[in-house]
């Protein structure tokens, strides 16, 4: 293992394959020691850990995250108590109950969550999903009146209804109560009216956990009906930790820091999911031909199951995720899940169509755009948000990706990096008036804009983001987290990889480099990725694959003929099958060795 100070960049890569700059990740002497002495580690993961900011008093909570010590308490979220009891006043009077989500993981995990809450407590609320297309995203006072005029006594929203201030005005006038329960940044000021509304980004909350998904603060919200139905004299009421794989899962793939409670949610959510007991998630699972043996996993959640749950409301009926999720029918849930992997290979078709589209439309922008802004008429209003994050990924910037409609309005979806509020960005926008609407959070946002007003628009967002993409790209290089060599690669090595996990936003899985290595083999895959084995002069091997090389520009030196010295980076992880386990790198970027 190297120290920094081995070289200013990293093996001395100033400009990778994927123009990155590598260096390693900054971790001080001191700290790591203070982690060796008082919490017993071992030098790498007191490496990893102080990299990653733990003091020696934390580490035992950040290895051993458990619901006991890092759940917070409900009542310090504004509205919950209140918000709480009249969930359960409704429920008790036998009025119609319905929840209105959102259409992506994190809303169908938190409908699913209340509607499983809902029916262990022998009570029944119905579902309501808007049409991404016809509809868009959140409540419209259209939709909520006719749930109104359907006999709809409360209307609880999930993962949305914040910035809904119109919608939820014409319910009000109408007599419709509705609870909002969102995670997602709210302008400061008057508040929408409304029954309650549990927000951890609202101005006036004081529970500090602005940085959870939608999912994990429904899970705080059957806490707090939990509670509140003990007090009113109910004993039996569900153990909530079956609901923390449905957590875990909306947590994960919306891309929310897993530090703090969402840490905790997620380890356990992990194991829970592990354990199979939601039918909806083990028939997809079962579905992709996902094989357990090794646990699931945040890859898991984010790149297999995640996708298909998300196809549904990406271009298929928007409520089947939620169903699945909601499911106890194992046949149901079969059904749902075979649905939904068709409806996922169709989605992957035409996200590679656009995205083909999009790269040739930001490769043609100027070099010094702070935004990689891009927009085209019939663009998926389903499939920009993928498309953005993949253009974040190959040009190092913030993208935003509009799809114009037949009648000129443009539906955006971006993707920003650390450093860069773009949901802030996206609301100021909407101030400005170049917006119809618009909102998110720091990572990710999204719009509605006249196609007339997509020029102003780019000039503001580059304008208004400048300095701070500027300040963000020149600290976002290639961070490396040990130098170390194949053969090191190993059960042992892993095993204390996996103690640092779960990993995602806000604790990223560790990243290693390897010099002076050899192509022993490789292979061209589908889909532009290639399978490769390396090797270096002490005689150690190790295998893996780079996920879309052609598209990055890494095919080239791994499939050639000439035998080259090359320095490569990436991930590894263990690979289970059959009873047998293997250590597996997936490649992040390579260069040649001088």
């Amino acid at each position: 293992m190297a120290g920094a100070a081995r070289f200013e960049a990293c093996l001395g890569v100033e400009n990778s394959a994927a123009g990155k700059r590598w260096r390693l990740r900054p971790a001080d002497e001191q700290h790591i020691k203070d982690l060796q002495q008082r919490a017993g580690l071992s030098d790498f993961t007191a490496r990893l850990l102080a990299s990653r900011g733990i003091t020696a008093g934390e580490a035992g909570n950040f290895l051993s995250p458990t619901l006991k010590r890092g759940l917070p308490d409900p009542s310090s979220f504004a509205d919950m108590d209140k918000a709480a009891g009249l969930i359960l006043d409704a429920l008790a009077a036998g009025q119609s109950v319905t929840v209105f989500a959102d259409y992506d993981v994190d809303g169908g995990s938190s409908a699913a969550q209340l509607i499983r809450w809902s029916r262990d407590m022998g009570y029944s609320m119905g579902l309501y999903v808007p049409d991404r297309v016809t509809e868009g995203y959140g409540p419209s006072a259209k939709a909520l009146l006719a749930l109104k005029d359907e006999g709809v006594d409360l209307v609880i929203t999930v993962d949305c209804g914040a910035a809904a201030y119109d919608a939820l005005t014409a319910a009000h006038e109408a007599g419709l109560p509705v609870i909002v329960i969102d995670h997602h940044l709210m302008a400061a000021g008057e508040m929408p009216p409304c029954a309650a509304l549990v927000n951890p980004n609202r101005a006036d909350d004081k529970s500090g956990q602005g940085h959870m998904a939608a999912a994990g603060v429904t899970f705080m919200m059957l806490v707090a009906l939990s509670r509140e139905a003990r007090r009113r004299g109910t004993n039996d009421v569900p153990d909530l930790r079956r609901f923390l794989g449905m957590t875990a899962m909306g947590t994960i793939c919306d891309v929310v820091p897993l530090t703090g409670v969402n840490r905790v949610i997620t380890a356990q959510g992990l194991k829970v999911l592990t354990q199979r007991v939601n039918p909806g998630i083990a028939a997809l699972c079962d579905v992709a031909e996902l094989s357990m043996e090794g646990g699931f996993t945040p890859y898991h959640a984010g790149f297999i199951v995640g996708p298909r749950i998300n196809a549904g409301g990406r271009i298929g009926q928007a409520d089947m995720g939620a169903k699945l999720l909601a499911t106890d029918d194992p046949d149901e849930a079969r059904s749902y899940a075979r649905q939904l992997d068709v409806v996922n290979r169709e989605r992957r078709r035409m996200q590679d169509m656009m995205h083909v589209e999009a790269l040739q439309m930001a490769e043609a922008l100027p070099d010094d755009a702070p935004m990689i802004i891009v927009a085209r008429e019939g663009w998926h209003p389903g499939l920009i948000g993928i498309v953005a994050g993949r253009l974040k990924d190959r040009f190092d910037r913030p993208a935003l990706v509009i799809g114009i409609d037949g009648e000129g309005m443009g539906k955006g979806s971006g993707r920003s990096m650390s450093g860069v509020n773009l949901g802030a960005a996206i609301s100021v926008a909407k101030d400005a008036g170049l917006l119809v609407s618009g909102g998110g959070h720091a990572m990710a946002g999204g719009l509605s804009v006249k196609a007339n007003k997509i020029k102003d628009l780019t000039e503001f967002l580059n304008s208004y983001l400048s300095d701070d993409i500027t300040a963000a790209r020149a600290q976002s290089g290639r961070n490396i987290d040990a130098i170390i060599t194949l053969g090191a690669a190993g059960p042992e090595l892993i095993n204390e990889i996996d103690a640092v996990g779960p990993f995602g936003m806000g604790n990223p899985q560790p990243v290693f480099a390897f010099e002076n290595v050899r192509v022993a083999y490789s292979k061209r895959l589908n889909g532009g990725h290639v399978r490769v084995t390396f090797e270096d002069a002490g005689g150690g091997r190790l295998s893996g694959i780079c996920f879309r090389a052609e598209e990055q520009g890494f095919d080239t030196l791994l499939l050639s003929p000439e035998s080259k010295l090359l320095h490569i980076a990436g991930r590894l992880k263990r690979d289970s099958w059959k009873g047998r386990e293997r250590i597996d790198l997936q490649l992040v970027d390579i260069a040649p060795a001088r």
